[in-house]
């Protein structure tokens, strides 16, 4: 979220970084609003000020015996406390109508992020490893699972709905190793560029606020799942239950209505944790790690990937997460996405790693970074992680701040997330990279420990 002040000092700054984005200049608008709103504030400071003058002059006027100018002013402090009182609620509409603007406008793009509209004018940095060739035709993760009795899409359906999956046997178990393998890598001892993130095991379900903070609401509500429990609901429980003549099992007198959000990844509350803190500069910079269930309604993908486990509603992730000072921040986006892409490369997975431009980085990212494996049953590079860095745009919304070592200034902190990695993505990946003719599957070294020695998984 953007500061109005530094708007107000930066206008045509701000705006070519809005044309950047393909958006309309604002600056103008928002500054209209804001000299309303600061007038409205400078006549409440007058009158309050007014406010305090009449009032001292009401107790001189009574000292003087002078009844008919006490009378006169306690009128006018009668006028003025109405006045204060309409002017604060007029303020506080103003406020919060800029805030909704200003909520709702994206991150500025650093300067070397490329222009362009969508992914076409992606930038790639670099690619690593070469994808393999295949005596047989490769099949897709769906094929392969399926005919391994191991990913049942049709059971998935019938108690959830499209865009779910029931993973089985040794599938269920290779995802579960590939996210202990990634949680193992990433809470190494820090190692060079490597390591160092403390594991956390975060609530799966946040309250506004949070949501806010990293930028999800209130722009992309329609992105996320709402647990909202209230007193309808309940009752249409109760009523739904004197049908069935079984007794209520929800009292609506110890119902308090309250509204969740089920987390799109655990960016939301890891980043979360410092918010409305202030941290020593020592503490920093502080980098989380959470393997997490994720849930995300796809709003805007009807028609895409609607087979497989490419897009669903729920899925897993590991998630990276740095909290850090703004003279860190480039490089530790640069360390997080090497850590991210240092999965792929110890699977023996080809990968190749784009810089995003600027019509298709994300709502709160300054720069990203998207890290695209190779899956040969598609025959093209899929993103499996997005690494970004936010500069101070979340922290702003958060209110998270640190103290700068050896004085008292305090600044907003910067925060980074990234994917490292998606955890049913790089099951895909290893599926068909590792697919065999007979349709069995070869374990990667890497993740044979966690599979209890197991080298290939063949059809049962």
């Amino acid at each position: 979220m953007f500061d109005i002040k530094w708007i107000r000092d930066n206008a045509d700054s701000f705006d070519a970084a809005l044309t950047r984005r393909g958006l309309e200049p604002l600056a103008q608008v928002l500054l209209k609003d804001d000299e309303a709103l600061r007038a409205v504030k400078t006549r409440l400071q007058e009158a309050q000020s007014r406010r305090n003058a009449a009032s001292k002059e009401i107790g001189k006027a009574k000292g003087a015996k002078d009844e008919a100018l006490a009378s006169k002013l306690m009128a006018e402090v009668a006028d003025l406390k109405d006045a204060i009182a309409k002017g604060e609620v007029e303020e506080r509409a103003m406020q919060a109508a800029l805030d909704a603007k200003l909520a709702v406008i994206p991150n500025m793009p650093r300067e070397e992020v490329p222009p362009g509209k969508d992914e076409h004018d992606n930038k790639e940095v670099r690619r690593v490893g070469t994808p393999a060739k295949f005596d047989f035709a490769p099949k897709q993760h769906f094929e392969l699972g399926e005919a391994l009795g191991l990913m049942d899409f049709e059971a998935a359906a019938r108690i959830s709905g499209a865009r779910f999956v029931i993973l089985k046997g040794a599938l269920a178990r290779l995802e579960r190793a590939i996210a202990a393998f990634m949680l193992d890598l990433h809470t190494a001892p820090a190692n060079g560029g490597l390591g160092g993130y403390t594991e956390h095991n975060p609530p799966l379900l946040v309250k506004d606020q949070a949501a806010y903070g990293t930028g999800n609401l209130p722009k992309f509500e329609g992105d996320l799942f709402s647990a909202f429990r209230g007193l309808d609901y309940v009752k249409n429980l109760q009523a739904v239950a004197a049908t069935q003549r079984v007794e209520p099992y929800v009292d609506p007198d110890e119902v308090k209505e309250e509204n969740f959000w089920l987390i799109p990844t655990a960016e939301v509350p890891l980043t979360n944790i410092v918010r409305e803190q202030i941290l020593d500069e020592d503490k920093l910079p502080m980098r989380m790690t959470a393997w997490t269930p994720c849930f995300r309604s796809e709003a805007g993908a009807a028609g895409r990937d609607t087979r497989g486990m490419i897009r669903q509603h729920q899925f897993s992730k590991v998630e990276l997460v740095t909290i850090t000072t703004p003279e860190q921040s480039l490089e530790e986006h640069e360390r997080m996405t090497g850590c991210a892409e240092e999965v792929l490369k110890r699977l023996g997975l080809p990968f190749r790693t784009v810089l995003l431009c600027t019509g298709d980085m994300g709502f709160a990212s300054q720069k990203t970074y998207d890290i695209e494996v190779w899956l040969p049953g598609q025959d093209a590079y899929r993103e499996i992680s997005s690494c970004s860095v936010c500069g101070d745009f979340q922290a702003r919304r958060m209110n998270a701040r640190y103290r700068v070592k050896g004085g008292k200034e305090v600044r907003h902190v910067h925060t980074l997330n990234g994917s490292g990695l998606a955890v049913g993505r790089t099951l895909i990946a290893v599926m068909e990279n590792y697919q065999q003719a007979d349709g069995s599957i070869v374990i990667p070294e890497a993740l044979r420990a966690y599979m209890g020695g197991l080298e290939k998984i063949v059809r049962g």
